[in-house]
């Protein structure tokens, strides 16, 4: 990674801009999620009802993920973030007013649509913007930033808790949350320096790459095999994220027979591991490198599936939940930095949009697929595909050597 001759102020700015999106997204998230059973009785929704609804940000999601390098390409980042989150804003609007005030399920959908629209498409872009501030840095910031989502995540659950024990109507309180991020993401963004290559109008007078001319340099990256690999490597730890945050409750009251309050618990322990590999890790990578860091996990989250899976003992679950967590936890950053470690900027940003794709992808589409074959095979067998997902990324690993040393 090299600095550029941005001021150590600059600098720092556009990090916690950058912190401060990865935050909003999380909050948002964390929002809705929790006040889905509020939602729930107020719509008169049955489970199967509720599975649908949620089907529809689903959906969304991913449409905004495959959009988002056609917005980067036409509207630049900063323009791209704000819009995103702002979409996100609306959503959430139309999801308390839909959820709760005057009870309509198309209403509902709606803005769960632009909800997970926005999302989908902020993911991809937040991602693009953060490689780039890491590199310019000359630190390994990813682990961190996605530390920053999580920190997201707690801040809106516990929100939510909150209004939900103080009575607050569930639009007002989706209503307050979409205000802040609308508000958060226009005061954070005038920190993001302005570049071409990622499609910002640099507001000079030379002529600008006409916008579909750039949508096709960015498309043009996915016949990369190498790129492709580090794909490799973010779908197996995506998978092991996403699968968790589904499974893993479930798994260990219907796998290995424990109550639901045990099932929370060992979630909770779950996501303190991840998060804390997060916040810790990038001096690790900086210090041993991508691969040997990506090998270790690897390795580090086959035999944590392997306890929690096979467990006999209470502490060969709880073991094996922490070694998961750890071990799933860097995949997706450091396969954010791998991909923007070429000299092409606007290559740069093109590859990390499409390896945040193939990652979200993986997040989303992941846990239908475990429920599917846990109907059919039970659970804990079903896990089993995470453990060999993994073991393929590790062998991936070398795809994401770092271009300037070995590793």
């Amino acid at each position: 990674m090299t600095r550029t001759s941005r001021s150590t102020r600059e600098l720092i700015g556009w990090r916690n801009a950058i912190f401060t999106v990865f935050f909003l997204s999380g909050l948002s998230l964390a929002s809705w999620v929790a006040r889905i059973p509020a939602i729930r009785d107020d719509t008169s929704l049955n489970t199967q009802g509720v599975g649908l609804v949620i089907l529809s940000g689903s959906i969304a999601s991913v449409v905004g993920l495959i959009a988002a390098p056609g917005v980067l390409a036409r509207f630049g980042a900063r323009a791209g973030m704000i819009g995103a989150l702002v979409t996100v804003s609306a959503g959430l609007v139309l999801v308390g007013l839909g959820g709760s005030v005057m009870p309509s399920i198309p209403l509902l959908v709606i803005g769960l649509a632009l909800f997970g629209f926005g999302n989908g498409a902020v993911d991809v872009m937040m991602n693009v913007e953060g490689a780039e501030a890491e590199r310019e840095i000359g630190r390994t910031l990813m682990p961190l930033m996605h530390a920053f989502f999580s920190f997201g995540t707690v801040a809106g659950a516990g929100l939510a808790a909150a209004a939900s024990a103080l009575s607050i109507n569930v639009a007002v309180h989706l209503v307050v949350i979409a205000v802040l991020i609308a508000i958060g993401v226009i005061v954070a963004v005038r920190f993001v320096p302005l570049r071409e290559e990622l499609g910002d109008d640099p507001h000079t007078e030379a002529p600008r790459v006409p916008w579909r001319e750039r949508l096709r340099e960015s498309l043009s990256v996915w016949s990369e095999l190498r790129l492709i690999l580090i794909g490799v490597v973010v779908l197996g730890m995506s998978f092991a994220e996403g699968s968790a945050n589904d499974w893993l409750a479930l798994a260990v009251v219907d796998g290995h027979g424990y109550d639901e309050t045990i099932g929370a618990a060992v979630f909770t322990v779950f996501t303190v591991a991840m998060t804390a590999a997060r916040v810790l890790g990038g001096p690790f990578i900086d210090r041993f490198g991508r691969v040997t860091m990506l090998r270790v996990l690897a390795a580090t989250g086959v035999a944590g599936l392997a306890l929690f899976i096979y467990a006999t003992e209470p502490w060969m679950l709880i073991v094996g939940t922490v070694l998961w967590g750890i071990g799933g936890a860097l995949g997706f950053p450091v396969g954010m930095s791998a991909a923007a470690d070429v000299p092409d900027r606007r290559t740069a940003a093109a590859r990390v949009s499409a390896v945040a794709i193939i990652g979200y992808c993986a997040f989303l589409a992941g846990p239908p697929f475990l429920g599917f074959l846990g109907q059919q095979f039970g659970i804990l067998n079903a896990l089993l595909v995470i453990l060999v997902l993994m073991v393929i990324a590790g062998l991936a690993a070398p795809a994401a050597r770092e271009s300037r040393r070995g590793a």
